[in-house]
C-alpha cells in the first residue's frame, strides 16, 4: 500500500475515533475549563498554523470549532512561562524568572540520587503567598486538577501543587525528571507512584562499540512504562470523577520536549513517510535512531491525547459546557536531535538555535493559542489581538465573575472570546526580561519590538524591529527611529524590579 495512503488511513481512524458527537446533557452551571499546555512546541508545528509534515487533526479540530490567536505570547523557557501563566505577572515583577534548579540542596542533576532522595527533586518553590489561577478557581467552588509537568516547586515545599490550589495532582513535580519519558516514578498528590523503568541518566551518548545505524543499539532508551500513557489516563479519570460539578483541569503535557522517545507505532508511520535519516547519537539527552520521525511521533502523540481528552469530555456529558484552551510554554528546541528547519517549526518565524527556545525573539515566545467553547465562541475564527499567557488569570476571573488580583499585568480576553472586539481592552505593551541565555530584555508595543541581548556582558544596545513588515526580525531599525527606541527603553526601565532571588538578577539593570 502507498505509504502516504497508509498514513492518511491511520490518522483518519484516530480522528474519527475522537470526533463522535457528545451525548445530550442539560447543564446550566458554570463552564468547566481545560487548559492544555504543550512543552517546547513551535508556532508552526500544528496543521492549523501551517505545518505540512506532521498531522495534528484533533488540535486542528479545536481551531476549526473555535478561535485561533496569531499574536499570543509566552516566555522562552519552562518554569518562568508556567509562573506567568499561573499568576498573571510578567517577568519584570515575577518571583520566578528563569529555570532555577535549587542546586544548593546537593546533586540535583544525578538521576539515581534523585530517585533515592525525593528532596533533590523539583525547582525553586514559589512562596505560600503566591496566588495562582488554581486557587482562584478553588475559591470559586471549582474542583481543581493538574496532570503533567509542574516545575514551580519541590516535593514537600510551599511550591508543591497541592499547596498552590490543586485538589488533585498527578505527574512530574520536577522538570529535570521528565528529561526522560521512562522515569522511575511519577507523583500523585504528595506520594510517589513507582513505574517499571530502569534509571538511566538522559545525558548519555551511544557507546562507540555499538552500530549507530542498527535500531537494536537504541533499545535501552525505550522501556516499559511510557509516562504520557499514565498522564492521559489520570486526566480522563479526573474528568469522569468530577463530571457532576464544575472543574478546572490543567494538563501541561511534557510533549514534545526532548528526550526523543515516542510510541513505536507512531515512529513507524513517520519513518515510512520521511525515509532513512541520520541518527542522533546523544549528548544532554538520549540517543535516537530516527530523530525526525520520533519528534513527529511525539507531536502526533500529543495530538492523539487531545483527542482522548475531547472524547472523555463527551463521554462524561460535559463537552458542551467546557472551555478548552491549547497553548505551549515556549518555542521549539533547536538542538539535541530536534530539527526545526526540516519541520519549519516556527512557521513564518525563525526558530533555529538562537532564535527559538531560550530567546526573546518571536520564535521563542510567540505560540499557538486556541480556545474552543461550544455555543459561545464562533467556530473557525481567527484573531490578531495582542495577548499573552499573563492574560489567563484575569480571563479566568472574568469567566468566574470575580475580581482579579490587583498585582497582575494581564488583561481579560473574554470579550475577544465572545466575539466582542469593541469591548476588548488592549495591552499598551508587553514586557519580558530573562537572566539566562546571556541575559535579555524585550518590549512589544504595537508593531514595534525592542530587544536587548548579552546583558550579562554589560551590553545594553537595543535593537528595534517593525513586526508588521519584518516578522522575522532581520532588519534592525534602531538607528532610523531613535525616538521609538527611547520610548521602549523607558518601558524597560520602568517595568524592571530587582528580583527577590539573586539568581535572577541581571547586574546591568540594577540601579
Amino acid at each position: 500500500m502507498n505509504k502516504c495512503l497508509l498514513l492518511s488511513l491511520v490518522l483518519l481512524g484516530v480522528y474519527t475515533c475522537f470526533a463522535q458527537p457528545a451525548p445530550a446533557r442539560k447543564d446550566a452551571r458554570r463552564p468547566n475549563i481545560v487548559y492544555i499546555l504543550a512543552d517546547d512546541l513551535g508556532y508552526g508545528e500544528l496543521g492549523c498554523y501551517g505545518q505540512q509534515r506532521i498531522k495534528t487533526p484533533n488540535i486542528d479540530l479545536l481551531a476549526q470549532n473555535g478561535l485561533r490567536f496569531t499574536q499570543h505570547y509566552t516566555f522562552p523557557v519552562c518554569a518562568p512561562s508556567r509562573y506567568a501563566l499561573m499568576t498573571g505577572q510578567h517577568s519584570g515583577r515575577a518571583y520566578i524568572r528563569g529555570n532555577d534548579e535549587w542546586t544548593e540542596r546537593g546533586p540535583v542533576w544525578d538521576f539515581k540520587a534523585m530517585e533515592a532522595n525525593p528532596f533533590l527533586e523539583g525547582q525553586r518553590p514559589i512562596p505560600d503567598s503566591t496566588r495562582t489561577i488554581a486557587e482562584i478557581c478553588q475559591a470559586a467552588g471549582y474542583t481543581t486538577g493538574m496532570v503533567g509537568k509542574w516545575g514551580l516547586g519541590a516535593p514537600f515545599s510551599s511550591g508543591q501543587p497541592n499547596r498552590q490550589g490543586f485538589d488533585y495532582f498527578y505527574g512530574f513535580i520536577c522538570q529535570r525528571q521528565d528529561h526522560t519519558y521512562y522515569t522511575g516514578h511519577l507523583w500523585e498528590n504528595q506520594d510517589r507512584v513507582a513505574l517499571s523503568n530502569k534509571i538511566i541518566d538522559p545525558a548519555t551518548r551511544l557507546p562507540d562499540s555499538l552500530d549507530p545505524l542498527n535500531v537494536a543499539s537504541y533499545a535501552p532508551y525505550q522501556q516499559q512504562d511510557y509516562t504520557p500513557d499514565f498522564l492521559i489516563r489520570a486526566a480522563k479519570q479526573f474528568i469522569d470523577k468530577n463530571k457532576d460539578k464544575p472543574f478546572f483541569l490543567y494538563y501541561p503535557s511534557p510533549l514534545p520536549h526532548v528526550s526523543l522517545q515516542a510510541p513505536q507505532r507512531w515512529v513507524d508511520i513517520y519513518h515510512a513517510q520521511f525515509g532513512e535519516e541520520q541518527p542522533f547519537l546523544g549528548g544532554s539527552y538520549f540517543p535516537c535512531r530516527y530523530p525526525r520521525a520520533t519528534y513527529a511521533a511525539m507531536i502526533a502523540t500529543l495530538d492523539e491525547q487531545v483527542g482522548q481528552l475531547i472524547a472523555a469530555l463527551k463521554a462524561a456529558g460535559v463537552y458542551d459546557n467546557t472551555i478548552i484552551m491549547f497553548c505551549s510554554d515556549n518555542g521549539p528546541a533547536g538542538n539535541q536531535g530536534v530539527d526545526p528547519v526540516f519541520f519549519n517549526s516556527g512557521g513564518p518565524l525563525p526558530a533555529t538555535q538562537g532564535r527559538g527556545k531560550g530567546y526573546l525573539f518571536e520564535g521563542g515566545i510567540r505560540e499557538p493559542f486556541i480556545v474552543q467553547w461550544p455555543g459561545k465562541i464562533k467556530p473557525g475564527t481567527t484573531t490578531d489581538h495582542l495577548s499573552a499567557n499573563i492574560d489567563m488569570m484575569p480571563t479566568f476571573c472574568a469567566l468566574l465573575g470575580i475580581q482579579p488580583p490587583t498585582n497582575i499585568d494581564g488583561i481579560s480576553l473574554l470579550p475577544t472570546l465572545l466575539g466582542k472586539p469593541a469591548q476588548q481592552k488592549q495591552h499598551d505593551y508587553l514586557y519580558w526580561e530573562f537572566p539566562e541565555y546571556g541575559g535579555q530584555q524585550a518590549v512589544r508595543r504595537g508593531k514595534w519590538k525592542a530587544i536587548r541581548v548579552n546583558l550579562m556582558k554589560g551590553l545594553v544596545k537595543t535593537a528595534l524591529y517593525d513586526l508588521d513588515n519584518d516578522i522575522r526580525e532581520e532588519h534592525d531599525l534602531a538607528s532610523q527611529h531613535p525616538e521609538i527606541v527611547k520610548q521602549l527603553e523607558a518601558i524597560m526601565l520602568r517595568e524592571h524590579r530587582t528580583p527577590e532571588v539573586s539568581t535572577f538578577r541581571i547586574p546591568v539593570l540594577e540601579h
